[in-house]
Protein backbone atom coordinates (compact mmCIF):
# COMPACT_ATOMS: atom_id res chain seq x y z
CA UNK A 1 0.00 0.00 0.00
CA UNK A 2 1.41 3.45 -1.24
CA UNK A 3 0.79 4.79 2.67
CA UNK A 4 3.38 2.20 4.14
CA UNK A 5 5.74 2.30 1.22
CA UNK A 6 5.88 5.28 -1.09
CA UNK A 7 4.45 7.83 1.11
CA UNK A 8 7.34 10.18 1.75
CA UNK A 9 8.69 9.71 -1.81
CA UNK A 10 5.65 12.36 -2.90
CA UNK A 11 7.16 15.57 -3.99
CA UNK A 12 4.97 18.38 -3.36
CA UNK A 13 6.19 20.96 -5.86
CA UNK A 14 7.39 23.56 -3.61
CA UNK A 15 10.41 25.40 -5.37
CA UNK A 16 13.39 27.88 -4.09
CA UNK A 17 11.42 30.78 -5.33
CA UNK A 18 7.91 29.74 -3.39
CA UNK A 19 9.46 29.15 -0.48
CA UNK A 20 11.39 32.77 -0.72
CA UNK A 21 7.51 33.77 -1.18
CA UNK A 22 6.19 31.98 2.21
CA UNK A 23 9.42 33.24 3.98
CA UNK A 24 7.88 37.19 2.89
CA UNK A 25 4.63 36.25 3.09
CA UNK A 26 4.71 35.20 6.67
CA UNK A 27 7.25 38.04 7.38
CA UNK A 28 4.48 40.90 6.30
CA UNK A 29 1.72 38.91 7.80
CA UNK A 30 3.75 39.26 11.36
CA UNK A 31 4.77 42.99 10.48
CA UNK A 32 0.83 43.61 10.21
CA UNK A 33 -0.05 42.06 13.20
CA UNK A 34 3.00 43.96 15.06
CA UNK A 35 2.36 46.97 13.78
CA UNK A 36 -0.95 47.04 16.19
CA UNK A 37 1.17 45.98 19.36
CA UNK A 38 2.65 47.76 21.72
CA UNK A 39 4.93 47.46 25.03
CA UNK A 40 1.74 48.25 27.03
CA UNK A 41 0.28 44.58 25.58
CA UNK A 42 2.83 43.13 27.19
CA UNK A 43 2.74 44.89 30.43
CA UNK A 44 -1.48 43.84 30.36
CA UNK A 45 -0.60 40.52 29.49
CA UNK A 46 1.51 40.34 32.93
CA UNK A 47 -0.93 42.14 35.12
CA UNK A 48 -3.64 39.62 34.14
CA UNK A 49 -1.01 36.92 34.47
CA UNK A 50 -3.90 34.03 34.44
CA UNK A 51 -4.64 34.84 31.40
CA UNK A 52 -1.50 34.60 30.18
CA UNK A 53 -0.79 31.15 31.64
CA UNK A 54 -3.94 29.67 30.30
CA UNK A 55 -3.20 30.55 26.78
CA UNK A 56 0.54 29.75 27.34
CA UNK A 57 -0.43 26.65 28.79
CA UNK A 58 -3.18 25.43 25.93
CA UNK A 59 -1.00 26.26 22.79
CA UNK A 60 2.70 25.61 24.27
CA UNK A 61 1.96 22.45 26.82
CA UNK A 62 -0.83 20.77 26.78
CA UNK A 63 -1.52 20.58 23.18
CA UNK A 64 1.71 19.36 22.25
CA UNK A 65 1.41 16.70 25.27
CA UNK A 66 -2.14 15.72 23.66
CA UNK A 67 -0.83 15.43 20.33
CA UNK A 68 1.55 12.96 20.91
CA UNK A 69 -0.63 10.88 23.27
CA UNK A 70 -2.74 10.69 20.37
CA UNK A 71 -0.24 10.10 17.92
CA UNK A 72 0.76 6.93 19.91
CA UNK A 73 -2.45 5.76 20.38
CA UNK A 74 -3.61 6.35 16.33
CA UNK A 75 0.30 5.21 15.63
CA UNK A 76 -0.08 7.05 11.74
CA UNK A 77 2.70 6.77 9.32
CA UNK A 78 5.86 8.58 10.85
CA UNK A 79 6.44 11.36 8.84
CA UNK A 80 2.67 12.24 9.51
CA UNK A 81 2.86 11.65 13.30
CA UNK A 82 6.04 13.98 13.22
CA UNK A 83 3.90 16.44 11.15
CA UNK A 84 1.27 16.51 13.77
CA UNK A 85 3.83 17.19 16.28
CA UNK A 86 5.53 20.12 14.11
CA UNK A 87 1.92 21.81 13.49
CA UNK A 88 1.82 21.61 17.36
CA UNK A 89 5.11 23.20 18.35
CA UNK A 90 4.31 26.34 16.30
CA UNK A 91 2.75 28.67 17.81
CA UNK A 92 -0.93 30.08 16.60
CA UNK A 93 -1.67 31.61 12.91
CA UNK A 94 -1.49 35.34 13.12
CA UNK A 95 -5.34 35.29 10.84
CA UNK A 96 -6.10 34.04 14.40
CA UNK A 97 -6.43 37.92 15.41
CA UNK A 98 -9.21 38.44 12.36
CA UNK A 99 -11.06 35.40 13.54
CA UNK A 100 -10.80 36.15 16.78
CA UNK A 101 -12.60 39.75 16.40
CA UNK A 102 -14.82 38.21 14.09
CA UNK A 103 -16.44 35.89 16.56
CA UNK A 104 -16.72 38.49 19.43
CA UNK A 105 -13.57 37.85 21.19
CA UNK A 106 -11.41 39.91 22.52
CA UNK A 107 -8.78 41.36 20.29
CA UNK A 108 -6.89 43.04 22.30
CA UNK A 109 -6.12 39.60 23.97
CA UNK A 110 -5.88 37.97 20.56
CA UNK A 111 -3.09 40.27 19.40
CA UNK A 112 -1.09 40.66 22.53
CA UNK A 113 -0.95 36.24 22.61
CA UNK A 114 0.17 36.52 19.38
CA UNK A 115 2.93 38.41 20.07
CA UNK A 116 3.89 36.83 22.84
CA UNK A 117 3.41 33.53 21.33
CA UNK A 118 5.92 34.84 18.57
CA UNK A 119 8.64 35.59 21.22
CA UNK A 120 8.31 32.42 23.27
CA UNK A 121 7.48 30.22 20.50
CA UNK A 122 11.57 31.14 19.35
CA UNK A 123 12.93 28.63 22.20
CA UNK A 124 9.47 26.68 22.67
CA UNK A 125 8.60 25.47 18.90
CA UNK A 126 12.32 23.97 18.60
CA UNK A 127 12.17 22.15 22.03
CA UNK A 128 8.66 21.11 22.13
CA UNK A 129 9.52 18.94 18.30
CA UNK A 130 12.36 17.83 19.90
CA UNK A 131 10.86 16.31 22.76
CA UNK A 132 8.12 15.33 21.57
CA UNK A 133 8.81 13.80 18.65
CA UNK A 134 12.12 12.03 20.50
CA UNK A 135 9.61 10.10 22.75
CA UNK A 136 8.22 7.96 20.10
CA UNK A 137 10.42 5.96 18.37
CA UNK A 138 9.35 6.24 14.69
CA UNK A 139 9.77 9.98 15.02
CA UNK A 140 12.72 9.83 16.77
CA UNK A 141 13.78 7.84 13.51
CA UNK A 142 13.62 10.73 11.58
CA UNK A 143 14.90 13.13 13.18
CA UNK A 144 18.02 11.19 13.23
CA UNK A 145 18.33 11.02 9.60
CA UNK A 146 17.66 15.07 9.38
CA UNK A 147 20.28 15.85 12.20
CA UNK A 148 17.57 18.81 13.21
CA UNK A 149 19.67 21.79 14.26
CA UNK A 150 18.02 23.72 17.04
CA UNK A 151 20.10 26.61 16.73
CA UNK A 152 19.05 27.41 12.58
CA UNK A 153 15.47 26.40 13.47
CA UNK A 154 15.80 29.22 16.15
CA UNK A 155 17.77 31.80 14.08
CA UNK A 156 14.56 30.85 11.36
CA UNK A 157 12.09 31.91 13.21
CA UNK A 158 13.94 34.86 14.67
CA UNK A 159 14.18 35.91 11.40
CA UNK A 160 11.00 35.01 9.85
CA UNK A 161 8.71 36.04 12.95
CA UNK A 162 10.76 38.24 15.57
CA UNK A 163 12.61 40.46 13.74
CA UNK A 164 9.26 41.38 11.95
CA UNK A 165 7.51 42.13 15.12
CA UNK A 166 10.15 44.13 16.69
CA UNK A 167 10.24 46.14 13.77
CA UNK A 168 6.65 46.82 13.32
CA UNK A 169 6.43 47.75 17.12
CA UNK A 170 9.23 49.90 16.55
CA UNK A 171 7.24 51.93 14.15
CA UNK A 172 3.89 51.45 16.30
CA UNK A 173 5.83 53.20 19.18
CA UNK A 174 7.51 56.05 17.27
CA UNK A 175 5.31 56.65 14.13
CA UNK A 176 1.91 55.88 15.50
CA UNK A 177 -0.08 57.45 12.56
CA UNK A 178 2.35 56.14 9.76
CA UNK A 179 1.60 52.63 11.83
CA UNK A 180 -1.76 53.21 11.55
CA UNK A 181 -2.11 54.01 7.61
CA UNK A 182 0.61 51.42 6.57
CA UNK A 183 -1.73 48.73 8.67
CA UNK A 184 -5.19 49.80 6.88
CA UNK A 185 -3.56 49.12 3.61
CA UNK A 186 -1.24 45.93 4.76
CA UNK A 187 -3.43 43.82 6.83
CA UNK A 188 -5.97 42.70 4.12
CA UNK A 189 -3.08 42.46 1.52
CA UNK A 190 -1.08 40.35 3.69
CA UNK A 191 -3.93 37.80 4.54
CA UNK A 192 -5.18 37.89 0.93
CA UNK A 193 -1.26 37.26 -0.23
CA UNK A 194 -0.87 33.87 1.77
CA UNK A 195 -4.45 32.97 0.88
CA UNK A 196 -3.52 33.46 -2.90
CA UNK A 197 0.19 31.51 -2.26
CA UNK A 198 -1.76 29.09 -0.53
CA UNK A 199 -4.48 28.63 -3.76
CA UNK A 200 -1.11 28.66 -6.13
CA UNK A 201 0.42 25.81 -4.01
CA UNK A 202 -2.60 23.44 -4.35
CA UNK A 203 -3.52 24.34 -7.92
CA UNK A 204 0.15 23.49 -8.50
CA UNK A 205 -0.26 20.39 -6.78
CA UNK A 206 -3.89 19.61 -7.78
CA UNK A 207 -2.86 15.74 -8.80
CA UNK A 208 -1.42 14.91 -5.50
CA UNK A 209 -3.81 16.35 -3.11
CA UNK A 210 -6.34 14.58 -4.96
CA UNK A 211 -4.99 11.56 -5.20
CA UNK A 212 -3.57 11.20 -1.71
CA UNK A 213 -5.80 13.56 0.04
CA UNK A 214 -7.62 10.88 2.29
CA UNK A 215 -4.82 9.78 4.35
CA UNK A 216 -4.33 12.89 6.10
CA UNK A 217 -7.49 13.99 5.79
CA UNK A 218 -9.05 12.94 9.60
CA UNK A 219 -5.57 13.46 11.03
CA UNK A 220 -5.71 17.05 10.24
CA UNK A 221 -9.79 17.89 11.00
CA UNK A 222 -8.93 15.47 14.57
CA UNK A 223 -6.10 17.29 15.61
CA UNK A 224 -7.58 20.61 14.63
CA UNK A 225 -10.46 19.57 16.96
CA UNK A 226 -8.67 18.51 19.15
CA UNK A 227 -6.81 22.00 19.33
CA UNK A 228 -10.07 23.74 19.67
CA UNK A 229 -11.44 21.66 22.55
CA UNK A 230 -7.84 22.00 24.24
CA UNK A 231 -8.37 25.94 24.05
CA UNK A 232 -12.36 26.11 25.08
CA UNK A 233 -11.40 23.34 27.69
CA UNK A 234 -8.56 24.83 29.30
CA UNK A 235 -10.20 28.84 29.39
CA UNK A 236 -13.47 27.15 30.85
CA UNK A 237 -11.42 25.34 33.90
CA UNK A 238 -9.45 28.92 34.15
CA UNK A 239 -12.78 30.06 34.60
CA UNK A 240 -12.06 32.84 31.90
CA UNK A 241 -15.16 34.79 30.96
CA UNK A 242 -17.06 34.25 27.26
CA UNK A 243 -14.55 36.46 25.32
CA UNK A 244 -11.92 35.57 26.69
CA UNK A 245 -12.65 31.55 26.23
CA UNK A 246 -13.50 32.90 22.47
CA UNK A 247 -9.99 34.13 21.97
CA UNK A 248 -7.80 31.37 23.96
CA UNK A 249 -9.77 28.44 21.65
CA UNK A 250 -9.39 30.08 18.28
CA UNK A 251 -5.18 31.02 19.44
CA UNK A 252 -5.18 27.14 20.32
CA UNK A 253 -6.66 25.80 17.50
CA UNK A 254 -5.38 28.35 14.65
CA UNK A 255 -1.66 26.82 14.31
CA UNK A 256 0.51 28.33 11.70
CA UNK A 257 0.75 25.52 9.27
CA UNK A 258 2.39 28.39 7.32
CA UNK A 259 5.31 28.26 9.14
CA UNK A 260 5.23 24.58 9.86
CA UNK A 261 5.51 24.08 5.42
CA UNK A 262 8.57 26.55 6.06
CA UNK A 263 10.38 24.31 8.69
CA UNK A 264 9.60 21.35 6.57
CA UNK A 265 10.75 22.65 3.59
CA UNK A 266 14.09 24.04 4.94
CA UNK A 267 15.11 21.37 7.46
CA UNK A 268 13.05 17.77 6.70
CA UNK A 269 13.95 18.38 2.40
CA UNK A 270 9.51 18.70 2.17
CA UNK A 271 9.39 14.83 3.58
CA UNK A 272 5.86 14.22 1.52
CA UNK A 273 4.25 12.99 4.76
CA UNK A 274 5.01 16.31 6.67
CA UNK A 275 4.53 18.50 3.63
CA UNK A 276 0.93 16.97 2.73
CA UNK A 277 -0.41 17.19 6.35
CA UNK A 278 1.03 20.61 7.00
CA UNK A 279 -0.25 21.89 3.72
CA UNK A 280 -3.78 20.69 3.85
CA UNK A 281 -3.61 22.01 7.59
CA UNK A 282 -2.87 25.31 6.37
CA UNK A 283 -6.30 25.18 4.65
CA UNK A 284 -8.54 23.52 6.67
CA UNK A 285 -7.59 25.71 9.67
CA UNK A 286 -8.87 28.52 7.59
CA UNK A 287 -12.22 26.85 6.78
CA UNK A 288 -12.42 25.77 10.46
CA UNK A 289 -11.50 28.97 11.68
CA UNK A 290 -14.03 30.99 9.28
CA UNK A 291 -16.74 28.23 10.37
CA UNK A 292 -16.28 28.63 14.09
CA UNK A 293 -15.67 32.71 13.95
CA UNK A 294 -19.03 32.90 12.03
CA UNK A 295 -21.09 30.80 14.29
CA UNK A 296 -19.83 32.45 17.59
CA UNK A 297 -20.62 35.67 15.68
CA UNK A 298 -24.08 35.19 14.74
CA UNK A 299 -24.84 33.83 18.51
CA UNK A 300 -23.51 37.04 19.72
Amino acid sequence: MLLNTNIDQIRINFDTDALWMLNIALAIIMFGVSLDITISDFKRLLQHPKILLTGVAAQFIILPALTFLAVYIIQPHPSFALGMILIAACPGGNVSNFFSKMAGGNSALSISLTAFATVVCIVLTPFNLQLWASLYPPTEKILQTVALNPYELVKLVVLILGLPLLFGMFIKHYHPEMAAKINTVLRPFSVIFFIILIVIALYDNAAIFKNHIHHVLFLVVFHNILAYLIGYSTAKIAKLNDTDTKTITIETGIQNGGLGLLLIFSFFDGLGGMALLAAFWGVWDIFSGMSLATLWGRKR
